[in-house]
């Protein structure tokens, strides 16, 4: 090193760091004498043997010479074969104290001897000492700082000049000579890094810090100085904080670094190897403000909160730190703690998770009996489950399991499943508990209830911040559509209509609303083909160079096996077909049934960098909490949305060496999910302020219910004909149906709340959903089922179709910057604007058309129409957009009401008009619609006529009345009847 950057390392780096430890936390500097002293001459001795001794008989008084020297024995003398061995035994002793034998009246009984006061910071003596020499075995090293407590070096810490041209890089080669590993080996002081926790490296605005062994890439910064804020340490300091002065208030400020040894480091065994890892700021932060409020909470129901951190940023070991602190907190009094996930395969993740962190005794529940077992036979236990297990676990709202405090709830991606009925009954089992939820994706203002029922949010780590502190690696997204064009188009319709002349006009009109044409096309051969060859044209050119690996996620299961075969007859690299399987399956999926220790093998191979398996092809599975660090890309054959859409594409986020970024390559080519998906992350909270209070809820179900129930007074509810028989007449049926939508809507804002599990509430959802089921099937025309006809149909639309290559219709860009936002928001080629005008005419027939129902099926048929020629014949977009801004053009018109029988009505009358003269040409059908439609606008004067059955009954006696005297037969009359009155609901309701 120069003369000048080492003038400027002491000056800009590590006297500041001496001024704050000794200024802000009162640490105390040790002279080079003074260690000298404190290690007895020895300098070959990394523990300030004096010190420790000292420390050891204030914190132990009962501890007498030789009591002192076992204890420190197991921190000084350590058997082992390597460091890392050598550290963990030395964690284990200073976290847990060390067991020596005592005598006391005379009898000898063992104690436990503890190193530190974790209690009470203060109790400890917190020191640090500049340029200490420590003999190696071939040479000495010379750190810059240790940092010791009670004697014992807790830290060590690197100064490096800002002006160096990579000051992190030599910082690092440093602790690399330091512990005598990789190039420098036999060359360093191992010995020091036996008790030392964190290795920290420093160059003022930049700061690092790792631990034992920790390769390069998981260096990392630590960004917030809690319990400080950034405005409170700056006062502290009277400066600006940099990045050394952050690191070191957040890392060694007394109570933080003993917190730290205790209950973030961890030692896990991966690929064979024993790995030291230490938390990331943003896990410790989470962990110490859940602790606070749990402590502080004035209202125990208070106590819990949600902690969002983004995924692929640790968040299952958040959970296993947090474990470990809970289980060490008195106010917790041996807390029993549940582990709640809502797919086994999370499940699986989080179990292995605990077991592979060495937390003690997790126990992961094989059924619900077995979860009841388990937390109902004393206090203490870590139970993992799913969500799904409470329903056995507990069959009815008085099954309580434990009304403990003590028992901490931590639910994973709570948005997902922690709504309904089941984990109502979690509730109901545990009405105690604390909840705790963890997140990976965004809460949006869709999520009814997260907060409500978790509590505010505790600590939130976005993607954002974890890419740009390297704990996540940046997603790229880029847009590919697949051109297929439909030829023969009548001669598909004709082909269609020969295949099953048994089938009437009508029925070929629902077999063709019934077909799921979308994922017809999505699976048709010409389609996989074409972009299954643009895969491995893309893999092998982009990806596989590299040496990672992809995923290809599917819509169905039956196209997940299209994609394996056509990749295998391609002659792609090794592939795996991962899916969920049952015994209703046909034989061609049966054929890719895989045992669940085949599918784990399957996986597992996946993950390792050089194994030949290169392509999990997936529809159902490893969507979420699927953790491989050697995938890069993800290529999207499915339309996922918003939480789904941010989980799938997180598979490609997780760091790895030579990885800077992950791809996601989307064929299902829609700007709008992947715009609606990134909505997400900027939504506001402010839709809590829009919930209603709970005691208002309880009052909307109560009467809810009550009316629903009303028809069935006095009536024996075991006796299922009588009641049946009460729903023949029409309208008896539609006023039950409307009941019983509105209370089980009731119910679900209920939930996940166990007073949804109250008699006779869900009882009687579920007597009068029987009940429905069984009118439906006696008094209801037997719907027409197209799925016989499906395999066929499918066949013949692909014969029609034919594909021209794959465009790109946007190139990969970081879904993160700015710009991509803008990009998509702002498309202004006419194919956007099509589809922007496409979408807002699909809105509004979605939600406008129980008002005029004939006028706007008549627009989605057009709609229908163009979007298929403009996606499946690439017809010009601007000939699409222009016809679509016509229909645009038209729909004022039709919001109005106005018919599209071209009579010239409007309004109710003229949504009406059609059905009347959809039957047959009366005379006089615009007379009799406007005249319905006067008499319908008379009775809905009446305030909440649509939940007064004399009413209704009295409109329906008008509407027939009027019918009779066109001439209508009985038949049509009760089928066009139905009909306006709908209309009348969703036009006239008040």
């Amino acid at each position: 090193m120069s003369e000048t950057s080492d003038k400027l390392e002491i000056e800009l780096v590590e006297e500041p760091a001496a001024d704050l430890l000794r200024v802000l936390f009162d640490y105390k500097p040790l002279s080079g004498e003074d260690v000298r002293k404190l290690r007895e001459g020895l300098n070959t001795e990394p523990v300030l043997t004096v010190r420790l001794a000292e420390c050891l008989s204030r914190l132990n008084p009962w501890l007498d010479a030789e009591g002192v020297r076992r204890a420190m024995a197991n921190v000084t003398r350590i058997a082992a074969v390597d460091t890392m061995e050598a550290n963990e035994k030395a964690h284990t002793a200073l976290s847990y104290g060390v067991t020596v034998a005592h005598a006391d009246n005379g009898r000898r009984q063992d104690r436990t001897v503890r190193f530190f006061d974790f209690d009470d910071a203060s109790a400890n003596l917190f020191e640090f000492a500049r340029q200490v020499p420590i003999r190696g075995s071939r040479q000495d090293i010379l750190p810059d700082m240790i940092i010791y407590v009670n004697g014992l070096p807790l830290a060590v810490i690197e100064c490096k000049s800002p002006a160096l041209a990579d000051p992190m890089g030599d910082a690092l080669r440093q602790f690399r000579r330091y512990e005598g590993r990789d190039e420098f080996s036999g060359l360093g002081c191992p010995r020091l890094f036996e008790t030392a926790q964190i290795s920290i490296a420093l160059a003022r605005d930049v700061a690092k810090y790792g631990t034992t062994q920790t390769p390069a890439r998981y260096w990392a910064e630590w960004k917030d100085p809690y319990p400080f804020t950034l405005d409170s340490l700056a006062s502290q300091l009277g400066r600006t904080p940099t990045g050394q002065d952050i690191l070191l208030a957040g890392l060694l400020a007394p109570t933080n670094l003993l917190d730290l040894v205790r209950n973030f480091v961890m030692f896990e065994t991966i690929d064979g190897r024993r790995v030291k890892k230490l938390a990331r700021y943003q896990q410790f932060v989470a962990v110490g403000r859940a602790i606070d409020r749990i402590r502080t909470a004035v209202d125990p129901k208070k106590r819990g909160g949600v902690i969002h951190h983004t995924q692929g940023s640790g968040k299952s070991l958040t959970m296993v730190f947090l474990a470990t602190k809970l289980r060490r907190l008195p106010e917790a009094e041996n807390p029993t703690l549940v582990i709640v996930t809502d797919r086994t395969d999370l499940d699986d993740q989080i179990s292995a998770q605990f077991k592979r962190s060495g937390f003690p005794n997790p126990i992961q529940a094989s059924s619900g009996e077995a979860l009841r077992e388990a937390l109902s036979s004393g206090a203490g236990k870590t139970v993992l489950t799913t969500v799904h297990k409470f329903h056995s676990a507990v069959p009815k709202r008085s099954s309580t399991i434990s009304d403990d405090p003590n028992v901490f709830i931590m639910v994973d991606e709570a948005h997902r499943t922690q709504y309904g009925a089941l984990a109502a009954r979690m509730r109901a089992g545990l009405p105690n508990a604390c909840m705790l939820a963890f997140t990976g994706t965004p809460i949006d203002k869709k999520d009814r209830s997260t907060k409500e029922v978790f509590g505010d949010y505790l600590h939130r780590y976005l993607i954002d911040q974890a890419v740009k502190d390297g704990a996540t690696v940046p997603i790229y997204y880029e847009m590919r559509d697949p051109r297929l064009r439909i030829h023969d188009g009548r001669e598909l319709e004709q082909e269609v209509r020969s295949k099953f002349p048994e089938l009437t006009d009508d029925e070929i009109e629902k077999l063709k609303r019934g077909m799921r044409l979308q994922e017809k096309l999505a699976g048709s051969k010409v389609r996989i083909d074409t972009i299954a060859a643009d895969i491995l044209e893309h893999y092998r050119t982009t990806i596989e160079p590299n040496g990672f690996k992809a995923q290809i996620v599917t819509i169905s299961r039956d196209i997940a096996v299209t994609y394996i075969e056509t990749l295998r007859r391609l002659g792609a690299p090794e592939c795996a077909l991962i899916m969920s399987g049952s015994n209703n399956d046909s034989a061609r999926l049966q054929a890719y049934h895989l045992s669940k220790k085949d599918r784990d093998d399957r996986i597992a191979r996946f993950k390792k960098p050089n194994d030949p398996l290169k392509f999990l092809v997936v529809c159902d599975m490893l969507l979420t909490g699927f953790d491989a660090p050697v995938e890069q890309v993800l290529y999207l054959d499915a339309p996922l949305r918003e939480h789904t859409l941010l989980q799938a594409i997180a598979r490609v986020n997780r760091t790895a060496d030579g990885k800077s970024y992950g791809l996601v390559v989307d064929y299902w080519g829609d700007n709008r999910r992947i715009t609606a998906a990134l909505d997400l992350f900027s939504e506001e909270d402010g839709v809590l302020n829009a919930l209603r209070p709970f005691t208002e809820k309880v009052q909307l179900l109560e009467s809810r219910h009550r009316a629903a129930m009303r028809l069935f007074e006095g009536i024996d509810r075991n006796d299922e004909e009588v009641c049946v028989e009460l729903l023949e007449a029409d309208d008896v049926r539609a006023k039950f149906e409307l009941d019983f939508q509105r209370f089980s809507e009731a119910m679900d804002m209920i939930l996940p709340d166990p007073k949804a599990l109250e008699e006779p509430y869900a009882s009687d959802l579920k007597w009068l959903s029987r009940l429905r089921a069984v009118a439906g099937r006696r008094y209801r025309d037997e719907r027409f089922d197209a799925r016989p006809y499906g395999a066929k149909v499918g066949e013949i639309i692909t014969k029609h179709l034919s594909a021209e290559g794959v465009e790109q219709l946007l190139a990969p860009r970081d879904i993160l910057d700015p710009a991509f936002k803008q990009h998509l928001d702002s498309l202004k080629t006419a194919d956007a604007k099509a589809a922007e005008i496409e979408h807002a005419i699909k809105h509004e027939i979605h939600v406008h058309r129980d008002q005029n129902p004939a006028a706007y099926a008549s627009l989605w048929e057009q709609v229908e129409k163009i979007v298929n020629e403009r996606r499946e014949a690439r017809v010009s977009a601007a000939s699409a957009l222009a016809r679509l801004q016509e229909i645009a053009d038209s729909v004022a018109g039709v919001r109005s009401g106005r018919s599209q029988t071209g009579q010239g009505l409007s309004g109710t009358a003229g949504a009406i008009l059609p059905f009347i003269t959809g039957v047959s040409e009366f005379e006089g059908s615009s007379d009799a619609a406007t005249d319905v439609a006067k008499s319908l606008e008379d009775f809905a004067a009446v305030v909440d006529w649509q939940h007064k059955e004399d009413v209704q009954r009295q409109m329906r006696r008008s509407i027939k009345e009027r019918l009779r005297l066109i001439g209508m037969d009985a038949a049509s009359i009760e089928a066009v009847t139905a009909k306006v009155m709908d209309v009348a609901r969703a036009r006239l309701a008040r």
